[in-house]
Order: structure tokens, then C-alpha cells, then sequence
């Protein structure tokens, strides 16, 4: 699959390759995805997150992101579910973070062992939407901006802190495929 990735798209999953040995994750994670597309300038992705506003905002999206971690990787969605049966998330990372320290629900433990991490079922998930969206335009390559769509629309903290900024699926293909506006070339 990675041969019909674009020099872009393969450098963005380098990209989060780095972020996640940088973090000391066992494993890729959709996460890293996002993080290393912030990162990227020059790419149709970039154009992307820079016409949407996403550009000037990547703090915040990183500091969503940890929030999440810190909450075990759960969305607000599943945080606000689990608080109509009664079950404080907060409250519960608050006191697990006092018995073990903070970031303890992460699962970032670091990897000692001087092992690359592998990719998580999430990114995995990432790189095979990406596969699909593009054939499904008839691209004959994975860009970046394929990745980035997929983020959008796979479920799960990244897409709910893109959607939290601006970016979902819609205003990615407004972006990238115009509608009278500017395209993404």
C-alpha cells in the first residue's frame, strides 16, 4: 500500500512515527497522525488546515489531544455517556493521577526496549480509510490530504478535535475540491 503513497503522505507517516517515539508511545496512533499533518507546510493538507484556520491554531489541538490522553483516550462523547449512568471521568483520572502520577490513564509508558513503536489499530485504521477515500475519487495516489480526510470522518478524539476547529470531512472537500472557491492545487 505505501507505494501509491505521495512523497507527502509518506513523510507525514514518518512524521508520526517521530512524534510517537518523541512521546515514548508503544505504538502509532491516529494521534500521531494528526500531529505530524500539523506539522507539515508545502502539502495539500497544509493548505488545507491553513485555509480552515487550523494553522494558527495548533496548540490548542495539542493540548485537546493530551487532555484526551489523559482521560485514556476517550472522546467527550463517551466522557459525557459515562456520565449519564453516573460514572465521573474526571474525577476518576483526578484520582488515579494522585495514586500514580499524572498522565497515568495515558499508556504511554515508555518503551525501553530501543524498539520503533508499531502502528496502533488506529493509525491503521487511518492509513486503510485513506486507501479508500482516495480510490473512491479515483486517485491513483494517497496524498496527504487523504489522510487528513480520514481523520475527519473516522471516529474518535482526532476527529473530534478537528471538528472542535473547524475541520470535518465537508469543509475538507469544500477546501480541497472547491465549490467555486479555492482549490487546493
Amino acid at each position: 500500500m505505501f507505494e501509491r503513497f505521495t512523497r507527502d503522505a509518506r513523510d507525514v507517516v514518518k512524521g508520526a512515527l517521530a512524534q510517537a517515539e518523541a512521546d515514548g508511545a508503544q505504538s502509532v496512533d491516529a494521534e500521531h497522525v494528526l500531529l505530524a499533518l500539523l506539522e507539515r507546510e508545502g502539502s495539500r493538507a497544509s493548505f488545507v488546515l491553513a485555509a480552515l484556520g487550523l494553522a494558527e491554531r495548533r496548540e490548542p489541538v495539542r493540548r485537546a489531544l493530551a487532555e484526551a490522553r489523559r482521560r485514556a483516550g476517550l472522546t467527550r462523547a463517551d466522557a459525557d455517556a459515562l456520565a449519564g449512568l453516573g460514572i465521573d471521568v474526571s474525577q476518576i483520572v483526578a484520582r488515579v493521577e494522585e495514586a500514580h502520577g499524572i498522565g497515568a490513564m495515558s499508556g504511554d509508558r515508555r518503551d525501553r526496549s530501543g524498539r520503533r513503536p508499531g502502528f496502533g489499530r488506529s493509525a491503521r485504521h487511518v492509513l486503510e480509510k485513506s486507501l479508500r477515500l482516495a480510490l473512491a475519487r479515483h486517485d491513483r495516489r494517497i496524498g496527504d490530504e487523504h489522510l487528513l480526510l480520514a481523520l475527519t470522518v473516522l471516529p474518535g478524539v482526532p476527529a473530534e478535535v478537528l471538528a472542535d476547529h473547524g475541520v470535518t470531512y465537508a469543509s475538507v472537500t469544500r477546501v480541497l475540491y472547491g465549490e467555486g472557491e479555492a482549490k487546493a492545487g
